[in-house]
């Protein structure tokens, strides 16, 4: 603008016979400053609508995305719950009738022979107990019937009787209640994944959970003190993936950390 100004004081000082080309001039100059502007309106203009519509379909590829994850997980979630009502109405009752079958067996035999049914009597009660947990923690209704913490504390009660010498819940400040009943399923189905890679794959003997209830968010920690992994080798297994996928979901930040033979630790910070 100053530049500008400084040329039309320059054509002041012209000679009047020149009049007629510095009018002409001051108007190319001017046109020339009118198309230059409404040169860098449109082009900030077409920047701005550019940008939205790139935002707009990000936001639609998160939406979309988000969709696909939560019908995944409802997938999920009703297998779960088809699997626990098939152990526990088909599995169970064919252990129980097992269980019945050897008893009335057991009362048959002379006494000396019923001591070696023990083993028998006893293993088929436990498989018919750990059936039954099972079925309960694989149906969303019951762990909402039971709660976060109980369901926890169950599965971490099935899973010692199975492998761990300990396997303990820590809780930590003021319980506050899940707004959101599906958040505190995925919540519950993320730890039951890690747990599940600890039986399989981990040879912990030892596993600690722990909640740790903040104001604003729930800081969950699991830990195991198995053989560990190497983190590059794990990022793309299935387990991984599928707890981050459900951590989205439900806004929460998920970090799986571990080194050979220092154990996987499970950190994860979900907001209220």
């Amino acid at each position: 603008m100053t530049n500008f100004i400084n040329t039309l004081l320059l054509f002041e000082q012209l000679p009047a016979s020149t009049s007629a080309e510095r009018y002409l001039l001051i108007y190319m100059i001017a046109v020339l400053v009118i198309v230059t502007s409404l040169v860098i309106i449109f082009f900030v203009v077409f920047l701005k609508r550019k940008n939205k519509l790139l935002f707009d379909k990000i936001k639609q590829q998160q939406a979309f995305e988000a969709e696909i994850t939560q019908a995944q997980t409802e997938t999920q979630e009703q297998t779960l719950k088809n699997i626990g009502w098939e152990l526990h109405d088909n599995i169970g009752q064919l252990l129980s009738f097992a269980n019945m079958q050897l008893s009335i067996l057991k009362m048959q035999v002379d006494d000396d022979v019923k001591e070696k049914f023990k083993d028998t009597t006893d293993a088929l009660k436990d498989s018919l107990s750990e059936v039954r947990a099972l079925s309960k923690t694989l149906n969303n209704e019951v762990v909402l019937n039971v709660g976060f913490e109980k369901s926890i504390t169950n599965e971490l009660n099935r899973l010692k009787k199975m492998k761990f010498h300990s396997a303990e819940l820590k809780t930590i400040g003021e319980r506050i209640s899940f707004k959101d009943a599906k958040h505190e399923i995925i919540l519950f189905r993320i730890i039951q994944e890690f747990l599940s890679n600890s039986v399989k794959y981990s040879q912990a003997k030892n596993i600690d959970i722990t909640l740790n209830y903040q104001p604003n968010n729930l800081k969950i920690t699991a830990k195991d003190d198995g053989i560990g992994f190497i983190m590059e080798e794990i990022e793309k297994g299935s387990g991984l993936i599928n707890m981050k996928s459900r951590a989205t979901l439900i806004k929460a930040d998920l970090e799986l950390t571990s080194k050979p033979n220092e154990g996987v630790k499970l950190s994860l910070n979900y907001p209220f």
